[in-house]
């Protein structure tokens, strides 16, 4: 009875270890993460703020969260474009109108002790040699970057912090498509499976030993 109980406890054990194994916690960041709006699509910049300047009738959006990358970010909300955003704001001679969408984030997302704004939109007039960081800074102060110019801050949020460290809890991802299609396990599981199956056999192989020893 001794026997066979250790040999589910470490069976078990196992199971523990492999779902442990596929909570792993992952490096993030929070910051705010530049967009360019092209149609009605969301497109993470290829460039910053400081050095991106936008045509007269684009959209450049700004989003605060958490994320791990630029592939993983966080979008701005909302569908509002260029002809809503810049509605009550007539074109000028010799100047440039960029909506802007300002997106501060969740509450999820938020420093300690910090709550999001709510999300805005508003049409900067600028110089037609402006860059969008010129433009959110006509509209949008005060702005607040770091040594290395990255922006920290937009309308004073967050009042503290730069682009820091954050731990994420990993989640296992979802079956891929050809194992949906195949109706079968994945390599994962085929391999927690058989690590956990060596390990109850190798109990069962070892609790015999002492069984038949004399």
């Amino acid at each position: 009875m001794i026997r066979r109980r250790a040999t589910t406890l470490l069976v078990l054990a196992a199971f523990l270890f492999l779902w442990n194994a596929g909570q792993a916690q992952a490096a993030g960041y929070r910051y705010w993460s530049f967009w360019e709006r092209d149609g009605n699509q969301w497109t993470y910049a290829t460039q910053g703020p400081s050095t991106t300047r936008p045509s007269d009738g684009d959209v450049q959006g700004f989003r605060f969260a958490v994320s791990e990358d630029s592939g993983d970010a966080a979008k701005p909300r909302g569908t509002a474009d260029f002809t809503t955003i810049c509605a009550d704001t007539p074109a000028q001679d010799g100047r440039k109108r960029v909506a802007l969408v300002v997106d501060f984030g969740t509450p999820t997302d938020a420093p300690s002790g910090e709550t999001p704004p709510a999300a805005r939109t508003v049409c900067a007039v600028t110089a037609p040699d402006a860059t969008t960081a010129e433009a959110l800074a006509a509209v949008a102060k005060p702005l607040r970057y770091d040594a290395n110019a990255l922006l920290c801050a937009i309308s004073g949020y967050p009042e503290t912090g730069c682009g820091e460290q954050v731990a994420t809890e990993k989640r296992p991802s979802a079956p891929s498509k050809e194992s949906k299609k195949d109706g079968g396990p994945s390599v994962g599981l085929l391999a927690g499976a058989a690590t956990v199956a060596a390990l109850g056999a190798a109990a069962v192989w070892q609790a015999r030993r002492r069984r038949d020893a004399p």
